[in-house]
């Protein structure tokens, strides 16, 4: 079972390099969990990213998360299916400084032309939210 769910990982991890422009995979994101609604990406703590003062700048964490999104639908549909984002609504908490983020993404419901889902940002080492967003894909 833990051979199929690393391969599973790595199928993810592939994808980034495979279907996202050089500037998404310049943000070094890695897969770190899946199950069958939700992936889970590490967003590294980068100076790059950072604005002033070393707080993650929000256009990286909406990268992420609209990225982080299109990971959960290719698990979810086992294969990637060309999408498109539709609409995102974020709404950013609180600062994140000094450590690296997780990106969770998990599919609400996905249909036969939409889909739906709700990503949470959190801290990786104090696990506090910092933003949450809400999606909506065309499936194509």
């Amino acid at each position: 079972m833990q051979a199929s769910a690393d391969a599973e990982m790595d199928t993810l991890q592939g994808a980034l390099a495979e279907y996202f422009a050089p500037w998404v995979q310049a943000l070094g994101l890695r897969v770190e969990g899946r199950d069958d609604t939700s992936v889970t990406l590490r967003l590294p703590q980068s100076d790059q990213l950072s604005r002033v003062g070393g707080m993650l700048c929000g256009q990286a964490m909406m990268a992420a998360a609209d990225t982080a999104m299109v990971l959960a639908l290719i698990g979810h549909f086992g294969a990637f299916r060309p999408c498109t984002t539709v609409q995102m609504n974020t709404s950013f908490l609180k600062p994140l400084s000094q450590q690296d983020a997780l990106v969770q993404a998990t599919v609400i419901r996905a249909g036969k032309s939409l889909a739906f889902g709700e990503i949470d940002i959190r801290g990786a080492n104090d696990g506090k939210s910092i933003c949450r967003a809400t999606t909506t894909y065309a499936l194509l």
